[in-house]
């Protein structure tokens, strides 16, 4: 039987103002950056994604090296649009990215023109688009020039391969940069996709001022902290966990007893609040409005289901901001400070 979505979908759904551009995303996206690749079974992918947009989640967020292997996300991605929601193709916002390592050999990585409008290319022909909606420079080069990486993020809106362009894990002062370039192009900076979560916490310092300034939204990804902020390892780190997996983005060395001691914590405080530790985290990274949307992934149903509820309780008392302060500290688990700050 072919799907049909929800027809109740958008019956109290939330979007939140990207920016000052005309778009709004809803306040949790997903991203397939984990288990829609070969280790994931398709049709729990599938799943997920009919789940979210049955609860009003428009927003799919992919990268060229998803997967793994790298591309099968798009390309699972792809086969899920053309299963499932063509239909409802102009209700959704797709995302994809370029940057990171893709392909052997000095053009399959980096800032370059080349890189990117090539990477392009090849993500519509993995999801069996014409087009995607947002196209993120995916982390900065510093030995490429910023004119010329913004210049091939024009030459795509310009191209019509993509509506809107992003960036991601720049700092504040590229930022600035990337946003007059762009400009300049004719081409505004619709959105940053930054990591941020209680344990990593570096875009209150200037990120979020700037964006605010320069009209631009704000994505979080990681509000989970790649894992750790949920009751995964409250006492001890299961078997199969994503921290035993093979690449993982979830290094073992996060798990000293200090950062484990914080989680405690900050477990205790939300179920004070009638929370998952997993919803208050999406929660927190969502008080303030600057932030245009959280970016999770999930497992499963159940997963995508107890973060979505995050929204449900979206409001802090003081006195709870001031006891979660007390524990929400940066813990040494920021992987992209050294791509931003030019050192990897």
């Amino acid at each position: 039987m072919s799907y049909v979505a929800d027809a109740k979908r958008y019956d109290g759904a939330q979007f939140r103002r990207c920016g000052r551009s005309g778009i709004v995303l809803p306040p949790i996206s997903l991203g397939l950056w984990q288990n829609f690749g070969g280790t994931d079974v398709f049709e729990t992918g599938r799943a997920m994604v009919r789940r979210a947009f049955d609860r009003g989640v428009t927003h799919f967020d992919l990268a060229n090296n998803y997967g793994p292997p790298y591309g099968l996300a798009e390309k699972n991605f792809g086969e899920i649009l053309r299963k499932d929601m063509l239909p409802y193709r102009n209700e959704l916002i797709i995302s994809s990215k370029a940057g990171w390592d893709m392909w052997p050999g000095p053009y399959g990585i980096g800032g370059s023109r080349k890189y990117l409008l090539a990477s392009l290319d090849d993500s519509l022909k993995r999801m069996g688009l014409e087009y995607v909606d947002i196209y993120y420079s995916h982390r900065p080069w510093m030995d490429v020039p910023l004119e010329e990486t913004m210049g091939a993020l024009a030459q795509a809106v310009r191209q019509g391969k993509a509506l809107y362009v992003g960036i991601s894990s720049y700092s504040p002062e590229r930022t600035r940069e990337a946003a007059q370039i762009l400009q300049s192009e004719g081409v505004p900076l619709l959105i940053h996709q930054p990591s941020y979560s209680m344990l990593n916490r570096w875009i209150e310092q200037g990120l979020l001022e700037t964006l605010d300034e320069l009209g631009v939204g704000c994505i979080a990804f990681s509000p989970l902290a790649q894992g750790l902020l949920t009751n995964k390892y409250l006492n001890d780190v299961p078997a199969n966990s994503r921290v035993t997996t093979e690449n993982s983005s979830l290094f073992q060395s996060f798990m000293n007893e200090e950062n484990l001691g914080r989680v405690r914590a900050l477990n205790d405080i939300a179920s004070q609040r009638g929370q998952t530790l997993a919803q208050m985290a999406i929660a927190w990274a969502l008080r303030d409005k600057r932030v245009t949307s959280a970016l999770i992934g999930a497992r499963n149903v159940e997963q995508l289901d107890n973060s979505l509820d995050a929204i449900e309780k979206l409001e802090f008392s003081e006195p709870e901001l001031k006891e979660i302060d007390r524990y929400a500290l940066d813990s040494g688990i920021d992987l992209w400070r050294d791509a931003r700050e030019g050192r990897g």
